[in-house]
């Protein structure tokens, strides 16, 4: 079938050489002439993918009306902040009958939707036939061929197989899941996770302080994403755990990068507004604690985290504050305590 990727960054660009590799037909969609003209010399996309030749039979256009035409199947893989206005230009040219993919990992801070959501909202005539997907994926290291495993999410689970058959691989192996909210959110909000143990680790507090952190953001993901209706048991698998710990860990996540760059002392303000670097965990710690705040469900850490990204607390004071809270049991259930 035909698959439209939009656009070709870093990881629409390894899912169209995956799907490029079942022997589906690929058109991958950029903005800027030159990137085509790259791609016609070299085979190449983007640069941080070094050494990843497309195939040839891939194709590269600029102009998106083209790459949508006849597509079976749409994968929207842009930087959270440029969904919306990206669904709005394709909104026209999308098929009537296609599978929609949302490959983001965010929620929307104005409007604090997941992005199958958001696709939801600016392409209506699509509701239902969204697949959500996520996983503890570094598209550089996917791109290598090096094994991996991921998400494909939705509540009607025949268009999350077509999402499967379309993407899995001998050495990338895809599951499929109903809870589209718990995987949504467990790929969202990890990222908020990874930037305060970034910055635990850029003080130089030690393994113990990420772990905790790592633990007891977990049991937060999970606190919040319960109670927007997914299942508990999602935040254990793949887009969860496994997810959390990769973006914690990896020296190739941005999240946990930027954590180090304050932990490090560098100027906050300029590190959260850099227009160069999209961090997703920024956004979402605004729609998180939004949420939390809605609903009334204490998220302690993406709290700090607020208050160190966005009103000038010290890094320092924001963990010390997190360690002086109030005594609680671990397994919440099992208590009325503040968790």
């Amino acid at each position: 079938m035909k698959v439209a990727v939009v656009p070709a960054g870093q990881w629409g660009t390894t899912l169209g050489y995956l799907l490029a590799q079942n022997g589906h037909r690929v058109e991958l969609w950029v903005r800027r002439p030159e990137e085509a003209a790259e791609w016609r010399r070299t085979g190449r996309l983007d640069a941080r993918l070094a050494g990843v030749t497309l195939p040839r039979d891939v194709s590269v256009g600029t102009e998106l009306h083209g790459t949508l035409r006849s597509a079976s199947m749409v994968i929207f893989a842009p930087a959270a902040r440029a969904l919306r206005e990206i669904l709005r230009e394709a909104a026209g040219d999308v098929e009537p009958g296609a599978v929609l993919v949302s490959a983001c990992k965010s929620l929307e801070p104005e409007s604090e939707l997941r992005m199958s959501q958001v696709v939801e909202a600016e392409l209506p005539r699509h509701a239902g036939r969204v697949v959500a997907i996520s996983g503890p994926n570094f598209a550089a290291e996917v791109a290598r061929g090096l094994p991996a495993a991921t998400v494909a999410a939705c509540p009607d689970l025949h268009l999350a197989e077509e999402v499967q058959a379309a993407l899995m691989t001998p050495l990338f192996r895809v599951y499929t899941n109903p809870d589209i909210a718990g995987v949504e959110l467990g790929g969202a909000l990890k990222n908020i996770i990874a930037i305060a143990v970034g910055v635990a680790e850029g003080l130089g507090l030690g393994r113990n302080t990420g772990a905790a952190l790592i633990t007891r953001g977990l049991a937060e993901i999970a606190r919040l994403g319960t109670a927007l209706g997914a299942n508990p048991l999602t935040f254990s698998g793949l887009s969860g755990l496994g997810d959390l710990v990769l973006t914690c860990t990896g020296d190739l996540s941005r999240n946990r990068q930027l954590g180090l760059a304050i932990g490090r002392g560098g100027d906050v303000h300029r590190l959260v507004e850099s227009p160069t670097v999209v961090v997703e965990g920024v956004r979402t710690t605004r729609a998180a604690r939004r949420l939390g705040h809605e609903l009334a469900i204490p998220l302690p850490i993406t709290e700090e985290l607020h208050r160190v990204l966005f009103e000038g607390r010290d890094p320092r004071e924001g963990v010390w504050s997190l360690m002086g809270r109030s005594r609680t049991h671990e397994i919440e259930e099992t208590t009325d305590c503040e968790p």
